[in-house]
């Protein structure tokens, strides 16, 4: 695994500033806007930025651990929502038709055979990964196999002119490895990166805490690099989309961020390459428990607090237009010049 990943040329910082300064606006009066501006010009090195082709990859991909029951989710639900995304049903359909982005939905490692269904991308892996309870989730074949795979389609949507790319999953008991990133990552307990996932009660999350920990605890009596705990705890869908920010990256496109699962991604890409954060967009904080603290590592301050925890990418597309204004601010906006108004600061 090799990508070139640069921190944007700051050359450009103080001309975006100054256009930004000079809109026919108070200083500063635009707030979060502003910051999204300078970031995405930062991003595409230039003073008229844009949101070209937005593209939506959906990662599906079944876990190991799912058989150890710590989701309130059976693993069927992660197929059957799969086939239900072809027939446009989901929330990541709805959203993606009223944003406008295009939506491809990439089997990773379903336990289900899914060829017969077109508008599904196969590249699966395997059907599901390994009970990470007791062994490595996947093989150091599979998980550069799964990197590929995401930096590929993420090339296809940069021949389509995409500048902007959103990331969703599909994995039944996928916020358990996000767990143990948070909490490898992080150096947090263990127990304030678990929540209720899929909708666990009290005794269900105690039980996921077991679970867990013992995995972990076989785990850390391992040395190891930061990428080996994303390949022993990772699902095929989350490792996919490791691969397709850390190529968004390479190609200077505007990453925005979803929820829980999308953000532990995030925080696994950061360790390998800290200067992907220069080009996230966190797009959402959701309830699931410990998202703000994971967000909090990494000095993110999502758009939107919408106590969703859907997955899909659902958070991530509804903070869209928040981007969309800040690109038409930079563009759209008169300054005080042309406007002929006296400039006060």
């Amino acid at each position: 695994m090799n990508f070139k990943i640069e921190i944007p040329d700051e050359s450009i910082r103080q001309a975006l500033i100054n256009k930004i300064d000079n809109l026919n606006k108070p200083k500063g009066s635009l707030g979060r806007l502003e910051e999204l501006a300078l970031q995405i010009g930062l991003i595409q090195q230039s003073l008229t930025p844009s949101l070209a082709h937005p593209c939506h990859l959906l990662f599906g991909g079944d876990h190991g651990i799912e058989r150890e029951h710590v989701s309130a989710s059976p693993r069927d639900v992660t197929w059957q929502q799969m086939i239900n995304f072809t027939q446009g049903g989901g929330g990541v359909n709805m959203f993606c038709r009223q944003h406008g982005f295009k939506l491809r939905i990439v089997d990773m490692g379903v336990d289900h055979d899914l060829s017969a269904f077109s508008d599904i991308i196969n590249r699966k892996i395997a059907r599901g990964t390994a009970n990470f309870r007791y062994e490595p989730a996947m093989t150091e074949a599979q998980f550069n196999q799964a990197i590929h795979t995401g930096a590929e389609l993420v090339d296809r949507c940069a021949e389509e002119g995409c500048t902007i790319i959103s990331l969703g999953e599909m994995g039944i008991a996928n916020t358990s490895p996000s767990s143990i990133w948070m909490s490898i990552f992080g150096k947090l307990p263990l127990k304030d990166c678990i929540g209720a996932g899929s909708g666990l009660n009290s005794e269900g999350i105690r039980h996921k805490l077991e679970v867990l920990q013992a995995s972990l605890d076989n785990f850390q009596a391992q040395n190891y690099q930061p990428i080996d705990a994303i390949r022993y705890f990772g699902g095929f869908e989350m490792v996919g989309a490791i691969g397709a920010m850390l190529r968004a990256t390479e190609r200077h496109m505007v990453i925005l961020v979803d929820g829980f699962i999308m953000t532990a991604c995030m925080l696994a890409a950061s360790q390998l390459y800290p200067e992907i954060l220069a080009y996230a967009v966190f797009g959402h904080c959701s309830n699931e428990g410990g998202h703000r603290d994971m967000l909090n590592l990494m000095n993110a301050e999502p758009l939107l607090s919408l106590n969703l925890r859907l997955g899909e990418g659902t958070g991530a597309l509804c903070s869209y237009p928040i981007i969309d204004s800040s690109i038409r601010m930079m563009n759209e906006m008169n300054n005080f010049d042309n406007a002929h108004i006296t400039k006060y600061f």
